[in-house]
């Protein structure tokens, strides 16, 4: 049977319909799920989904001994007529996610407690402790707040200023989960130690009721508090002789001995604001958390025994960090990417340009003021992006000097223009619907859109695009896509082949996104372009299409092709959404840290317990279709033929 789902096409950003599988959501979801790498972690206790549960359990000799119930742990029932006879008195679970509570974990042990377990019984895991350490970071700090901008121009520096609502701004309460082990130890200076925040013991009553928890500190050095590392380990047992934890190296008993995992990661929480420490000057860190969400303060005095730090969990109300997501606000941040946009438009900008801005929430507008443009339009599609790029400007007293459009660029008259022809279009680009690198190629659309509002000789910038490739080997992402096969003595090849399915369905021939400066991994293959976008002209009505092989040229397993964008803002200028540099002689890559590259995992992902094999090529068929902005892809492994 098929369906239709309505797509956002986030390339040509028009509503498409769709012919599905009816099962197409459950594939996918299947697909990307990554249980594979829960799967392949050795220290966690798992509940695979309940139809391959009970496959399971019938194929491993337990069915007799092990009954499935299809529900959440809230809607069972106890009782003769009931999914248990009675109540239990062991609790086995796994609710956990990076933050630990955040997948409810707190309002599904409380409900356990009070409905379908005994009193005193025994949970594995039995306990739960969050651990915190106070640092100060320019790097994960730029992720929350914006920094002031400086314009080198003819006329001497001009410094674009943040609102000051977005400086006393909270931020957004969502957590920053990300791979802390691969943050470089010169971007944060450590100001505490490790403190244990608070623990869980989950043999006993639990209350999901917001609580805090103070623990006071001497800073180890003197600095400017912005920043809270957060992780957690767990206690299998009542004596803690079996544990397993989230640590990051520098806090972990035996680090040589790590556990890889992409479910479990660390926790980054910004402070409301930064604030001064005094080395050796007593503080108090509290950490606050509802029955989701986990967030710190810092205070000055500790709270007597019985008090209540009343503090509501923050939110945002700049609008910015409900815009811009960490990656963004490092991207604005960046101040040698904004110096080469500044000597790009430097290049071509004229006194008389008329420039119109085209990317969401971007500050270049103002960069092409300050340099000296006549006339600046930029446009904003949503009411919200309009409202904060209208706050941004008035703080620095700009709100008469660049008109501000709020609208879909594809809709602009000739009197949004003021009648003007634009001499200079211009984008980062950027969109915040853009999943995939190759999905702001929206701005391509865009230029074919507006091309009747350019003047003769009109710039466009970037004048160009191109979308590049190289042949990895990760050192821990592969994971994802590996199958487990046993677990613990139970075969669990129907899990294995169940994903298999999912990602035969469609997904083996789809690139997925990953923030690579998280993820080690080294290039078998020089990079290489497989397709080039002109924007100088408009969309082309055929299509774009390459193929070809590329050669590995060091040993190694080759997991994935990952491909990402580069913007040519001129000849001499250009602008990568993947590799910053060349590969170091081992093929260690140096991946842009503000944008995710795409992933194209080959199938099967290779076994690392078999020997290398010889002299590989890859293959790989690219198509850039222009009516629906997609790109479709297929890479294959292939032994290198005898010379």
């Amino acid at each position: 049977m098929k369906i239709f789902c309505s797509r956002a096409n986030p390339t040509t950003g028009s509503v498409e319909w769709l012919e599905e599988d009816e099962h197409y959501d459950y594939h996918q979801e299947i697909a990307r799920s990554s249980y594979a790498d829960m799967l392949h972690d050795k220290d966690r206790v798992f509940k695979p989904m309940a139809a391959a549960a009970a496959e399971i359990v019938e194929k491993n000799g337990f069915r007799d001994k092990i009954m499935v119930i299809n529900k959440h742990s809230t809607e069972v029932t106890v009782g003769p007529e009931g999914d248990m006879p009675c109540r239990a008195n062991i609790l086995v679970t796994e609710l956990f996610d990076t933050e630990l509570i955040g997948e409810g974990a707190l309002p599904s042990y409380e409900h356990a407690h009070r409905h379908l377990v005994e009193e005193n019984c025994e949970a594995v895991p039995h306990r739960a402790t969050v651990y915190a350490q106070l640092v100060e970071s320019r790097r994960m700090w730029s992720w929350n707040k914006l920094f002031p901008i400086r314009v080198q121009t003819s006329l001497g520096e001009q410094v674009i200023v943040p609102p000051v609502d977005l400086e006393n701004c909270p931020g957004a309460p969502s957590v920053c989960d990300i791979q802390l082990n691969q943050v470089s130890p010169a971007d944060f200076t450590v100001l505490s130690d490790v403190l244990p925040m608070f623990s869980i013991d989950f043999s006993k009553q639990v209350s999901s009721s917001a609580a805090c928890h103070s623990r006071q500190f001497e800073p180890l050095t003197s600095g400017r508090a912005q920043v809270v590392l957060s992780w957690w380990d767990i206690e299998m047992d009542p004596e803690g002789k079996i544990r397993c934890t989230t640590a990051p190296f520098w806090a972990h008993s035996d680090p040589e001995e790590m556990q890889w995992r992409d479910h479990w990661m660390q926790c980054v929480y910004f402070l409301p604001q930064e604030e001064p420490v005094v080395q050796g000057s007593a503080l108090c860190l509290v950490a606050h958390h509802d029955d989701y969400c986990v967030w710190y303060s810092l205070q000055r005095t500790s709270p007597e025994k019985n008090e209540r730090v009343h503090q509501m969990r923050p939110v945002c109300d700049c609008q910015a960090h409900l815009l811009w997501n960490r990656p963004r606000f490092g991207e604005i941040n960046d101040q040698d990417r904004t110096d080469r946009y500044i000597q790009a438009l430097s290049t071509v900008l004229k006194p008389d340009s008329v420039c119109l801005c085209v990317s969401d929430g971007s500050l270049l507008s103002v960069l092409a003021h300050h340099l000296g443009v006549e006339q600046v339009f930029t446009v904003e599609s949503s009411a919200a992006s309009h409202k904060l790029l209208r706050k941004i400007f008035k703080a620095n007293h700009l709100e008469d000097k660049i008109n501000l459009i709020e609208k879909r660029p594809e809709l602009l008259t000739s009197e949004d223009l003021k009648d003007r022809k634009v001499s200079l279009l211009l984008g980062e680009p950027f969109f915040t619907t853009s999943l995939l690198p190759w999905h702001n190629l929206y701005f391509w659309y865009v230029r074919t859109a507006v091309d009747r509002h350019l003047g003769p000789g009109a710039v466009v910038m970037p004048q160009a695009a191109s979308l590049h490739a190289v042949v990895v080997e990760f050192r821990d992402l592969w994971r994802i896509r590996s199958p487990c096969g046993d677990c613990e003595g139970f075969d669990v090849h129907v899990m294995d082949d169940m994903i298999k399915r999912a990602l035969d369905f469609r997904e083996s021939k789809e690139a997925e996104p990953h923030p690579l400066w998280e993820y080690p991994c080294r290039s078998l293959s020089e990079p290489r372009q497989i397709l080039a976008f002109d924007f100088r002209q408009l969309v082309p009505p055929r299509l774009l299409c390459a193929e070809g092989t590329m050669e590995l040229r060091r040993p190694g397993r080759s997991h994935a092709a990952v491909l990402w964008m580069e913007y040519h803002l001129t000849p001499e200028c250009t602008l990568s959404t993947g590799l910053l540099e060349p590969a170091d002689p081992e093929g260690g890559c140096c991946w842009n840290p503000h944008c995710k590259q795409a992933v194209y995992f080959f199938s099967p992902v290779p076994d690392p317990r078999a020997p290398l094999g010889g002299p590989q090529t890859v293959s790989y068929a690219v198509e850039f279709h222009p009516d629906t902005g997609d790109i479709t892809m297929e890479f294959r492994l292939a032994d290198t033929p005898d010379s």
